[in-house]
């Protein structure tokens, strides 16, 4: 249980010291990073940014791959009352000019790659830079600010596809919620986490938080790659892996380096921000035999806490998220405002944003009594189990029926030759707009683009089927390592302007 209010203090100073709390993996070189030298190097980052005049509330910015000192830079921003802003270093350079501005920080801490993105009118501290980092850094003892109910501790901005990145705003209160829930009375102190998602995404960042308030340790990587990260499972013996499907996905399609990969100490598989099809979902335990395979479900907005293991002991269907969190308020609604049992997901959680920051121009996302609406679509079984069925905004009409990608998506998913697909609308003169899928296949896979036109129209509603499909070996990512679903439609609308390519 964490004992201060303030997000920034998650490590426990009564708890051994001289652990391992991080170790930097970048593929090559390793450093290991105790308790006692990341704590003191968060207070002497909170002592500098006090003495540079920062005061209460505000906003920091960091710019950087993950690294440990990227985490003390976080823990040390909140420390001193002020608010870290990460920011998605993989965002076009305006957006991230329009993040520091609209933030209003006035000092971002980043690395040799991205400075020349902070203009000269902000101060930059480059982490990666020993003289420049050591130099900046006050080493001493610093009692962390005590912060108000509400107060802020972080702002996350989204990625900004489409339109203005929107700031999020967290408290320190909300997140700490989220650490003593995820706990639990058993602890963590014996677990070794890998985490490669980038530190600015809530998947990674909340999962950082947990390691230090359990005092466990993590392998933390600059990037996601698919080599490094196989081999660091051995190599660190790592009992939890952190992803998201496609990172998954990636890494047992390479099966050079599976062959010789040692996976033995991997014990949990949390996979989240995106679906994962009922074939990945088999390859994975079959691949990790001992493993405990979570699917989980969160978003920045309404924090990761939502579905849980079902109270009775049922066992969780293949393809479903959970069951509702005893802690959590959930309940889908329809056009009409009506609680239904497929509809939009609303939930209400003490973890959940305090708004948006500087953005009066936008409608509050939140209902009358207090929900979050998210805006993903869901369905509930009569065992009380959540299945994701597609965001309300990705749905389109075509003739009149309504699309949802993401059941589709599922529906091909089931055939045993498709690893992953993503279908997507494009303009049709008479439909208005027509599905159309990319399709990535098992390695084994001998069905063709007809044979599986034929499988949707068998599984699916005539109206579901894609009237091309084109097929990758390899999804473009976005920059939280999710599917780039906005660079496959503009390449599905390239590939419609000339003859389909149906052929494999």
């Amino acid at each position: 249980m964490i004992s201060s209010r303030n997000l920034g203090t998650l490590i426990d100073p009564a708890r051994p010291q001289d652990k391992i709390a991080v170790i930097d993996f970048d593929g090559e070189r390793s450093r290991e990073v105790t308790y006692g030298a990341l704590d003191a190097l968060a207070n002497g980052v909170a002592r500098a940014l006090v003495n540079r005049g920062f005061v209460r509330g505000d906003r920091v910015a960091i710019l950087s791959a993950n690294n440990s000192d990227y985490l003390a830079v976080h823990l040390g921003i909140m420390r001193a009352g002020l608010v870290s802003v990460p920011i998605n270093f993989r965002l076009p350079r305006h957006l991230v000019e329009y993040i520091i501005k609209d933030c209003g920080t006035r000092l971002v801490f980043c690395d040799a790659e991205r400075r020349s993105v902070v203009s000269d009118d902000v101060d930059a501290i480059r982490l990666d830079d020993a003289k420049e980092f050591g130099s900046f850094v006050e080493p001493g003892a610093f009692e962390a600010v005590e912060p108000q109910d509400g107060e802020a501790a972080t702002f996350l901005y989204t990625s900004g596809s489409t339109g203005r990145p929107k700031g999020v705003v967290l408290s320190h209160a909300a997140q700490r919620w989220v650490v003593e829930m995820r706990l639990g009375p058993q602890g963590i102190e014996n677990q070794h986490m890998l985490i490669a998602a980038p530190l600015y995404h809530m998947n990674a960042l909340a999962l950082s938080h947990l390691v230090l308030a359990g005092h466990a340790s993590m392998v933390l990587m600059p990037q996601f790659k698919v080599k490094p990260y196989i081999e660091a499972i051995g190599r660190f013996r790592c009992t939890w892996l952190t992803s998201v499907p496609p990172m998954i996905a990636m890494m047992l399609d390479d099966k050079e380096a599976m062959a010789s990969a040692d996976l033995s100490s991997v014990q949990n598989l949390r996979m989240g921000s995106a679906p994962a099809s009922a074939t990945l979902l088999d390859e994975i335990k079959r691949t990790f035999p001992k493993a405990k395979i979570l699917n989980a479900y969160g978003t920045t907005e309404g924090s990761p806490i939502v579905f849980a293991p079902h109270p009775e002991g049922k066992p969780t269907p293949n393809l479903s998220l959970g069951y509702k969190h005893p802690q959590v308020d959930l309940r889908l609604v329809d056009d009409t405002g009506a609680e239904t049992s497929e509809g939009v997901l609303q939930l209400r959680s003490p973890a959940m944003m305090s708004g948006y920051h500087n953005r009066a121009d936008l409608p509050r996302p939140f209902t009358a009594d207090g929900y979050y609406v998210t805006g993903d679509v869901f369905s509930r079984d009569a065992d009380g189990f959540y299945y994701f069925v597609g965001r309300a905004d990705d749905m389109f009409v075509s003739g009149g029926e309504n699309i949802f990608p993401g059941e589709v998506e599922r529906m091909l998913e089931t055939h045993p030759d498709v690893i992953q697909t993503c279908v997507v609308p494009i303009d049709d003169p008479i439909k208005g707009q027509k599905p159309v899928a990319f399709v990535r296949l098992a390695p084994s896979a001998t069905i063709d683009a007809s044979g599986l036109k034929a499988f949707a129209l068998e599984r699916g509603a005539a109206y579901q089927h894609p009237r091309s499909i084109w097929f990758l070996d390899e999804f473009p990512l976005a920059s939280t390592n999710k599917v780039d679903r906005a660079a496959l439609a503009q390449r599905a609308r390239d590939l419609s302007q000339a003859p389909p390519a149906d052929a494999k």
